[in-house]
């Protein structure tokens, strides 16, 4: 956990986690780095820590936190798979059909 933080319980951990996970769903829109960026600062880690829980190297998510790289999706697997979600693909333009009453 990120040194500039109190250290937390395992329950607060899975808080903040659940809270990081609510908020990048909520916001689809978001690019990649904004989401990865936004977790990390949730989560209170740091690139380093993530990067290691991931099995990255740093110098990989930080550059795809500072646009320089858009990352695989392999590599966008490892990261968000950290949280119980995987990057996936939606064709554009089409929605699924409202479920009844809605």
């Amino acid at each position: 956990m990120d040194k500039r933080y109190t250290t937390l319980s395992l329950q607060q951990q899975l808080e903040l986690r659940r809270k990081a996970v609510e908020d990048v769903l909520a916001h689809p829109a978001w690019p990649l780095a904004q989401s990865i960026r936004h977790l990390k600062k949730t989560m209170h880690l740091t690139s380093a820590e993530l990067a290691k829980l991931a099995g990255l190297g740093c110098r990989t998510l930080q550059d795809i936190e500072q646009n320089r790289s858009q990352g695989s999706v392999q590599t966008m697997n490892r990261i968000f798979g950290l949280l119980g979600l995987k990057l996936g693909v939606v064709r554009g333009g089409e929605h699924p059909d409202p479920a009844p009453g809605d």
